[in-house]
């Protein structure tokens, strides 16, 4: 962002936000409500074109998909919110120590002020709605700024937006990685970025300018485990499912898969069967998504091709199929034989690509993924009681789905959010409301109080009840 004239433009809309944050600190309960169901409006209203929007970014996505994954849990979270938000306001009472009594104690939760929320382009509605609404719920004037990879999205959401918030309730920014830096630069009273790993680093160091908070989602390669009582054929299913979503451009998407030595063939012919019962004419139908650009088609196809080079098996599930650069649809490969040192073990995949890894055990695929990074999510299939407790226990990670995928993130009473490497802080319901909140510690002295009897000048009575004190 090389223009000052656009940074002085981000910077003024940033100021009216927080001016406006500075002249209302507590905004009342009826008026948060009212900016959540203009949220609900403007998303309900529009819903056909944001989904069209959307479509044309990523050269083709399904309605069905938007609806189902974006739209479907901006809802839950607005109608979420307005249930709870009464209560989530409501001050916490806190216990007094007996020396205190009877004074009281409490937390009363305040707007930070005015935040930023960076979109990133894979879901672009759901993950700009899903922390305004938490934003908005605790109080909060807040600045979007959106992908330059979905820019249809981008438009028509800073369009609705203008339409339905006054400008210094809510604004939306446009640009490019320029933008980005100069908006996390921006002396926001919290910072929510969702996005890469090493992006998350750039945008914690310029936050850290203006010892700015950070809430960091980010990625990470996400297991999948099978374990030896799991009902096999169901794992598979939803493994393919959460993996097919998007094309696997998602956060939370099995990366790779943890199986029992020598079930891979039967985990290849089981997930040519499900991918085949979803999407039963892949040439045509339009129910798959495309890969959102050029540059990450192109990102997938040399993950390929350097796995295939080092020595990894390369499992068409449609045989006839092949990436087309031309329409950017990638059809799901799975690879086996893979190495630690290939790319595609190394680095978040976001697309259809899935790495199948044997292990002997149980033990052994504990230790497999606690060697490397704390994932986002992790899966694991099983019947096993005692062993399901043994990964929960025995693991790190974002959150966990108990035989199935991806819908620990559609729960709005979980927090959301990641660990180490895959981010830092969460969101969602109650956990987003206290995140964007400022915790006011308060005290209230009663009209008695024994804490007179240990001020100055200090003498025998003070060094008795001193003593009692620390005893």
């Amino acid at each position: 962002m090389n223009d000052p004239k656009s940074f002085d433009l981000l910077e003024s809309r940033f100021l009216r936000l927080r001016l406006a944050a500075r002249a209302e600190p507590n905004p009342p309960l009826e008026l948060r409500l009212r900016r959540l169901r203009a949220l609900d409006r403007l998303l309900r209203e529009n819903a056909e074109a944001l989904a069209e929007a959307v479509s044309r970014d990523f050269g083709h996505r399904s309605p069905a998909e938007t609806r189902l994954l974006e739209l479907f849990p901006s809802y839950e979270a607005i109608a979420d919110a307005l249930g709870h938000l009464r209560g989530w306001m409501r001050p916490q009472r806190r216990r007094v120590s007996l020396w205190f009594q009877p004074a009281s104690a409490e937390v009363r939760f305040q707007p930070l002020g005015a935040v930023g929320i960076i979109v990133p382009w894979n879901y672009p509605i759901y993950l700009a709605v899903g922390p305004l609404v938490a934003a908005l719920a605790a109080g909060n004037r807040a600045l979007i700024k959106m992908s330059e990879f979905t820019p249809a999205t981008a438009s028509l959401f800073a369009e609705l937006i203008a339409a339905h918030f006054a400008e210094d309730e809510v604004a939306v920014v446009q640009g490019d990685a320029g933008v980005a830096h100069a908006f996390s630069q921006l002396p926001f009273d919290h910072l929510l970025f969702t996005g890469s790993t090493p992006v998350g680093h750039h945008v914690m160091r310029a936050a850290a300018e203006n010892l700015t908070p950070v809430t960091l989602e980010l990625g990470g390669k996400s297991p999948a485990i099978i374990g030896k009582k799991a009902n096999f054929a169901k794992a598979v299913e939803r493994i393919i499912v959460g993996k097919s979503l998007n094309a696997g451009q998602t956060c939370i998407a099995p990366d790779y898969v943890l199986l029992p030595a020598g079930s891979e063939q039967d985990f290849i012919e089981s997930a040519r069967r499900v991918f085949a019962a979803s999407y039963p004419d892949f040439a045509t139908t339009p129910d798959y998504t495309a890969i959102v650009n050029d540059r990450h088609f192109a990102r997938l196809t040399e993950l390929v091709d350097e796995a295939r080079a080092k020595g990894a098996e390369i499992i068409e599930l449609v045989p006839v199929a092949r990436p087309d650069p031309a329409t950017r649809r990638f059809p799901p490969l799975l690879l086996c034989g893979v190495k630690p040192d290939m790319r595609v073990m190394r680095e978040e995949i976001f697309g259809p690509l899935l790495p199948l890894v044997s292990c002997g055990d149980l033990a052994q695929a504990i230790d497999y993924i606690n060697a490397r990074p704390r994932p986002l999510a992790l899966y694991y299939f099983d019947t096993d009681a005692s062993a399901i407790a043994t990964v929960l226990d025995q693991t790190v990670s974002g959150g966990v789905t108990i035989n199935d995928t991806l819908l620990h993130i559609a729960q709005d009473d979980l927090p959301f959010g990641g660990v180490g490497a895959s981010g830092m802080g969460c969101y969602h319901g109650g956990e987003g409301f206290r995140t964007f909140s400022a915790r006011k510690s308060v005290f209230r002295q009663s009209r008695l109080s024994g804490i007179g009897l240990f001020k100055a000048p200090y003498g025998a009575r003070f060094e008795q009840l001193i003593r009692l004190l620390l005893r």
